[in-house]
């Protein structure tokens, strides 16, 4: 079973929809037995960093995520739940989670392509590559020309190198991929993405990483 954080972040029917469109199981969930009960988890978003925690403080979701990345419990961040496991985001200074080492930028404004010297548009909505610079079980399979879909207005920042497995140009390159032990994250959206995020999804599906229960 693969539960779906319910967490009031918005696009958890179409996670569930594709995860059924590729035949696994899953429930949109914000009860904490049942997260921990589950074989993996998928924490999505889309909203503000601030009202996402304080409703994740209200249920006691924080610290059940937090259990999830002890016990190694592969974990797939998404967008805004992507940018939630970091320490703290510029968005409205919201102090996160903090499984994983870093912060959350807003984009540079105005933010200039820097061959055009066009003033791109922020929020960043649109279909762009992933420039993969290390080898992970979850981007197995997956075309080097693929593109993604993104809808957002900050990025994250990891502390540490270790944790970056992709990065993504609009006017300034930022990390769009990062992973650690148990989790793997994407700032854009693999539900969205067609055939190529489909494969994500799938391989995460089958992912298993060291000493997971």
């Amino acid at each position: 079973m693969i539960a779906i954080i319910d967490y009031k972040a918005g696009n958890l029917t179409s996670v569930k929809r594709a995860l059924d469109h590729l035949g696994y199981e899953s429930v949109i969930t914000s009860d904490p037995q049942e997260v921990l009960g589950a074989d993996r988890v998928i924490f999505p978003g889309v909203g503000a960093a601030a009202s996402a925690m304080a409703d994740l403080k209200n249920t006691g979701m924080a610290e059940v995520l937090k259990e999830v990345y002890k016990r190694n419990i592969p974990l797939l961040g998404i967008c805004l739940g992507t940018q939630i496991i970091f320490e703290r985001s510029e968005e409205g200074d919201t102090e996160c989670l903090g499984i994983l080492p870093g912060t959350v930028k807003a984009f540079p404004r105005p933010l200039i392509d820097p061959q055009t010297q066009d003033t791109l548009k922020v929020p960043h909505m649109g279909w762009n590559r992933v420039k993969l610079i290390k080898k992970h079980p979850v981007f197995s399979d997956i075309d080097p020309q693929a593109e993604f879909y993104f809808v957002h207005s900050y990025h994250p920042v990891p502390e540490y190198t270790e944790l970056i497995y992709g990065i993504t140009e609009y006017g300034i390159k930022f990390v769009s991929v990062v992973a650690h032990r148990g989790v793997v994250a994407t700032q854009f959206h693999p539900e969205k993405s067609g055939r190529p995020g489909l494969k994500i999804l799938e391989n995460f599906c089958q992912w298993r990483p060291y000493n997971v229960k």
